[in-house]
């Protein structure tokens, strides 16, 4: 029995595998289908195989199934490409469950030996695991998950000359990039309407057309969702030449419906084109807004920043306007003062511990800093008592400092719990100026601090940079804020 799993173990580490030796064992000469039928591994002889090493509990596969379900009905008309499953799961009720949904072959759950021992001489560090192979049994990739997610259908045979080609294609696309090669696909060549009516792509040619991809589920999607249309309504009101096309990324239909509420056009629901134009864009956060010029050229990869701060104003999105509002934006900080950072519409005050209404003008003349934290962080939770500390030791010495607690919290509870342990003022819970905030100073991640000094203006968007530092350590750079210069200069 030794004997025969070494010789196993050899004929996997050839260039090219047999088919036998590497998928059945000394008891098994056969695949089985989730019907219970049994297929003969001889069968396989001829065929491309790709081996699909997942499991139920894993979302990232549970996610990426259906793409190679649908990737292997399109090419099952071939009669040469077969999917083996090689299940991670830990129980065969769990196995027999996630594997009813799949249309292909598997090892036999019981065989746990077959299934283990393909792990390492395929490098299966992490699921899902797609492996290539042609139809001599030689690896063709080990990264089937990600040519499957890029080029789908199109990749077959997944040589490493078609993915060259499909590479080459989209490399030549992108230097000829227009309105229909952005989103044209093979199968379809117009976009929807929240009624579900059709509009050709070439009606959008000669247009500032913004991708917008977004995810219902996501809260600053949802937020910025409604910003967009606002300016999306002003523009086509002045009878601007503008569309907006959605991408959207939710798993489900009913998502779908609840992000595609504003009035513009969209790709349908779980296009293919949806994630390939997430990868074409190379998107790395949302929402993000890619501006297509008139031209069908990119103008600009996310405006939604400048959207979410200007408005109607950051139209047309060229260079020259982003350029303009640079120069806005430094003009502003020059003349920025704590009313014009803290004071919007109405709201002209922050929570004092009692929970009194502190006017933000009584403020003017201390130093500040913009605390952006939530309960939810354990970061923020570890860093709080330091800050906490600090602060104490600060107004001992000097009254004219503050410091303003900005929550992400989820709920109101949350901020209360958080905030009670707390000794200084805070935005109101779910506050609409913790948006503009977070635009204004760029926040990406919590905790975060920002200074302000006595006259309102930045100190330094850097604070944040002390979140491992003790308290002795914080304290020492206290005295900089006094200074009014950047505590980087301490």
């Amino acid at each position: 029995m030794a004997e025969s799993s070494n010789n196993v173990v050899e004929t996997i580490n050839r260039d090219c595998h047999d088919f036998k030796s590497l998928l059945s064992s000394s008891d098994r000469d056969f695949l089985v289908r989730n019907n219970g039928d049994q297929v003969k591994i001889d069968s396989l002889k001829g065929k491309k195989l790709g081996l699909y090493f997942s499991a139920s509990w894993c979302g990232p596969c549970r996610r990426f199934t259906p793409n190679l379900i649908e990737v292997y009905t399109e090419l099952s008309t071939k009669g040469d490409f077969e999917v083996i499953f090689v299940s991670a799961d830990e129980d065969e009720e769990s196995f027999n469950g996630y594997f009813s949904k799949m249309p292909w072959l598997a090892i036999p759950f019981s065989d746990s030996e077959a299934r283990k021992r393909l792990d390492e001489p395929f490098s299966v560090k992490g699921i899902p695991h797609l492996v290539l192979l042609d139809e001599n049994g030689k690896v063709l990739t080990e990264e089937g998950v990600e040519i499957i997610r890029e080029y789908g259908e199109e990749g077959y045979p997944f040589t490493p000359e078609k993915i060259q080609e499909l590479k080459d294609l989209e490399e030549k696309a992108k230097k000829e990039q227009s309105i229909k090669t952005i989103l044209v696909s093979r199968s379809r060549d117009f976009v929807v309407t929240s009624d579900g009516s059709k509009v050709p792509v070439s009606e959008l040619e000669g247009k500032t057309v913004g991708i917008y991809f977004s995810a219902s589920s996501f809260k600053p999607s949802a937020d910025f969702t409604q910003k967009l249309a606002e300016v999306y309504s002003k523009l086509k009101e002045n009878g601007e030449k503008f569309e907006v096309v959605m991408i959207s990324l939710d798993d489900d239909d009913e998502s779908f419906k609840q992000s595609f509420g504003a009035p513009w056009l969209a790709l349908p629901s779980k296009d293919k084109s949806c994630e390939k134009l997430a990868r074409y864009f190379e998107l790395s956060t949302l929402p993000t807004v890619v501006i297509i010029g008139p031209d069908g050229k990119t103008l600009h990869p996310n405006a939604a920043d400048a959207i979410d701060e200007h408005g109607i104003v950051a139209y047309p999105f060229t260079p020259e306007k982003f350029a303009e509002l640079k120069e806005i934006e430094k003009a502003s900080e020059a003349t920025q003062t704590l009313e014009s950072v803290l004071v919007s519409g109405g709201l002209d005050f922050v929570l004092g511990k009692d929970g009194a209404k502190v006017k933000v003008a009584d403020l003017v003349g201390k130093t500040i800093l913009l605390y952006f934290s939530a309960h939810w962080c354990p970061p923020c939770r570890a860093f709080t008592p330091s800050l906490v500390e600090v602060y104490k030791k600060i107004k001992e010495k000097d009254d004219a400092f503050e410091v303003i607690f900005i929550s992400s919290d989820r709920d109101q509870s949350s901020f209360d719990d958080y905030y009670s342990g707390m000794p200084w003022l805070a935005l109101p819970f779910n506050d609409a100026r913790k948006s503009s905030l977070s635009r204004k100073f760029k926040v990406q991640g919590i905790p975060m601090l920002i200074a302000l000094g006595p006259t309102g203006k930045t100190i330094t968007k850097e604070v944040g940079s002390v979140m491992g530092r003790s308290a002795l350590e914080l304290h020492e750079l206290c005295p900089c804020i006094h200074q009014h210069t950047s505590w980087l200069s301490c």
